[in-house]
């Protein structure tokens, strides 16, 4: 028997169990029914279409995504001669960030503009199906529309057309959810004025642009949207009840509201389980993935229940983790990228560049780039507004599992030693170009010959110093990542070129954190000299920190490596450091300290290093109430930085001049002095010390009876400055400007400038 004859024989048995006689679809009439049978098959009329209903519900509020959905308003609900297009929209973003459920609900809001049904096709379920493909999506389409199985053509481009005819005529929303490529999309765009094609991807589907399509990226929620969601699942009273938690919480899970409603449903499954407790657990990188997953625990149907509720993409698959969401994209890149994907999950960098990409996969920059755009493509990595890559937290560690799993033993500590190498060559070149006779130990020449340098005169690279306050956590991760695959020699190196940036900008912590690594990784590569240099550095942030037993402990280490190596510089640069923690304590001490650190350099032809020596002294002997005999020895300092084309450290000098100017009682050359230093430092980007020379002007402004606003105007630059490199005088600073009336403004009289 046909299907035809099936279909209207079933219509006749539901019809003789009705009340009503009305009849919908294909009916049967018949006389008297004795021996044979007459049977009539009458075609549906289009009154009788049927209309399709097949967006997947939502089973549990929505909730955030109000612009996005104003924005789908926007897209695909067009008017007047506009709505004789056929609107085409796309919603892309990582797997797992909520596009399934977005384009659900637009769907649910907008019934009532697509008066002739909805049509849904799940693209992921075709692929998970023997031999499915776009011809059986158009073929649900055409079912959907009423066409029986028995009437579908066998070819796609004849399907593609009885599709468009079925769909003449009627105003219809197509949502096709997961596509992976637009050849997918355009035999589903139905011929009906006025309807609308919602697509969802992890691709970016850029090739639909030429059809038409406007692209809505879909981010991850942010704290309060991933609050709002956290608050929706697990009560608002559970959220109020430990909000930090919460926070934490959403944190961990990088607004991926897949991971919240995982997170969310462990804590339903598990009443004893606390949001505390929970990010405790999920604080560990290792844990983290496992612990985002639904174990088969008592409850735990209720908790997948929980995890699925609303999300269509996980209900119709009966998946309740975040690697299994992100697992068909991965499985779906080609092998070269899917190398690639792992290997940035090794990566400690969070944002690269193209160049550190390459080097991570140990291949050449043209290999590595479609590599990234196939990444890009299937939705497992970000571009950022700077033009730099970065995996989704989630994501990059997916992509660890991954490694974990298929890489070779090995590989981890090798993609370290290639990007710690990476690193501390374009890290060397920075350091030289913004101070070539600066001292290092680490003779990296012979390491450097032939490399291109980016900072180099004429080269189209950053300048240095923004290029490492970019990189900055970047460095630091590397240095980490690196001592923990026991790299010592390159750490110390890295550490050591990296600490240039510092004496510019002050980020006091990461300062000690590289030089705390660098110090330790020189010890265990038993080089006395590094260690030196390192542990006198470390001397620095520690004492701007207030940690001033550990500075004396660290320089006096420092004094003992550098006797050992017999390195004359050296001895003379731990000199000068030691002079500097003994002028906070014993000012004769600081003295005899720099006349040593001046001596050695004389002896050793290190003009620089002497002139250093000698700012200092005179600083020192101000400090001592010896301001003339400071002037002196400050003025020849100046004129020997300047010989020496360090503007950096003549200004500097500069601005001790003007304080010790002020001392003996000459405000206005101190004022000079000091206006100029602060001028020529922050022009230098050295701004911790245009901070110094800034206090000292507040200071004689405001015991010379100039204009309030000016000494606010000073303060308020310092405080800036002070505060973000977290210095502990930011918190005297504030206190002063409170007294003042509080931060004074860049553009108030007498001001330095934003």
């Amino acid at each position: 028997m046909s299907d035809a004859f099936d279909g209207a024989a079933a219509a006749a048995g539901r019809v003789a169990n009705e009340l009503s006689g009305t009849v919908y679809g294909p009916s049967v009439q018949a006389g008297q029914i004795h021996g044979g049978i007459a049977v009539t098959v009458q075609a549906p009329t289009p009154e009788a279409r049927p209309k399709p209903d097949q967006v997947p519900p939502l089973t549990a509020p929505f909730v955030n995504r109000t612009r996005e959905l104003i924005a789908l308003d926007r897209c695909l609900t067009a008017t007047g001669e506009a709505g004789a297009v056929i609107a085409l929209g796309l919603l892309t973003g990582l797997p797992g960030v909520g596009k399934t459920a977005t384009a659900c609900r637009w769907a649910q809001l907008s019934r009532d503009l697509f008066p002739d049904g909805q049509i849904y096709i799940d693209f992921a379920a075709l692929r998970d199906g023997e031999g499915a493909d776009v011809s059986e999506a158009v073929a649900q389409g055409l079912r959907a529309l009423g066409v029986d199985n028995a009437y579908l053509p066998d070819s796609l481009a004849e399907r593609t057309a009885l599709f468009r005819t079925h769909s003449a005529g009627r105003r219809l929303l197509v949502v096709l959810d997961d596509v992976n490529h637009p050849a997918q999309v355009r035999p589903l765009v139905p011929k009906g004025p006025g309807s609308a094609v919602l697509v969802t991807s992890n691709a970016r589907l850029g090739e639909l642009a030429l059809d038409g399509a406007r692209s809505l990226p879909l981010d991850p929620l942010d704290g309060e949207g991933g609050l709002r969601l956290l608050a929706e699942r697990c009560g608002e009273e559970a959220v109020a009840a430990e909000r930090t938690a919460a926070e934490r919480l959403v944190e961990l899970c990088g607004g991926l509201p897949v991971a919240l409603r995982v997170v969310a449903a462990r804590l339903a499954a598990s009443p004893r389980l606390t949001m505390t407790a929970l990010a405790g657990e999920l604080a560990d990188e290792t844990r983290r993935l496992s612990g985002m997953a639904l174990r088969g625990t008592r409850g735990g149907q209720h908790a997948a229940n929980a995890a699925n509720a609303h999300s269509a993409y996980g209900a119709r698959r009966g998946e309740h983790s975040v690697s299994a969401v992100l697992g068909p994209a991965y499985r779906g890149l080609e092998p070269p990228a899917a190398r690639l994907y792992r290997l940035l999950g090794l990566l400690p960098a969070r944002t690269f560049d193209l160049g550190t990409a390459a080097v991570a996969a140990g291949l050449d920059p043209s290999d590595a780039e479609p590599l990234l755009a196939d990444l890009i493509e299937a939705g497992l990595l970000d571009v950022t507004p700077e033009g730099r890559f970065r995996q989704h937290d989630l994501v990059r560690l997916h992509a660890r599992e991954r490694a974990a799993e298929e890489e070779p033993e090995g590989a981890r500590r090798a993609l370290a030693e290639r990007v710690v190498t990476h690193y501390l060559a374009l890290t060397a070149f920075a350091d030289r170009a913004i101070r070539a006779d600066r001292l290092r130990v680490a003779d990296l020449d012979a390491f450097l010959r032939g490399a291109p340098d980016p900072f180099a005169a004429g080269a189209a690279g950053p300048a240095p110093l923004d290029w490492l306050e970019a990189e900055r956590p970047n460095i630091l991760a590397v240095l980490r990542d690196a001592a923990g695959h026991a790299l010592h020699t390159p750490v110390w190196q890295l550490a050591e070129v990296f600490t240039v940036l510092f004496l510019h900008r002050r980020h006091l912590a990461d300062w000690r954190e590289s030089l705390e690594i660098g110090a330790a990784s020189a010890t265990a590569a038993v080089v006395p000299a590094a260690e030196a240099r390192l542990r006198s550095l470390l001397s620095r942030p520690l004492m701007d920190l207030g940690a001033y037993d550990r500075a004396r402990t660290e320089l006096e280490a420092a004094a003992a490596c550098a006797d050992v190596c017999g390195h004359t510089v050296l001895r003379a640069s731990v000199q000068e450091f030691s002079g500097r923690y003994w002028d906070r304590f014993d000012p004769a001490r600081a003295m005899a300290a720099y006349q040593l650190s001046l001596d050695l350099n004389t002896a050793a032809g290190e003009e620089r290093g002497a002139a250093i020596a000698a700012y200092f002294l005179g600083c020192a002997r101000d400090a001592g109430g010896d301001h003339r005999g400071a002037l002196d020895t400050l003025r020849g300092a100046y004129d020997r930085l300047t010989a020496c084309g360090d503007g950096r450290m003549a200004a500097r000098a500069l601005a001790a001049l003007g304080a010790a100017h002020d001392h003996a009682g000459e405000t206005e050359a101190a004022t000079r002095a000091l206006t100029e230093a602060a001028r020529v430092l922050r022009e230098g980007d050295a701004t911790h010390y245009e901070a110094q020379a800034l206090v000292v002007l507040a200071d004689i402004v405001e015991r010379t009876g100039g204009e309030r606003a000016t000494v606010r105007a000073h303060l308020t630059r310092a405080y800036e400055i002070y505060a973000a490199g977290g210095g502990l005088a930011a918190e005297e600073l504030r206190e002063r400007l409170d007294a003042l009336g509080g931060l004074g403004g860049a553009d108030e009289p007498g001001g330095q400038g934003g």
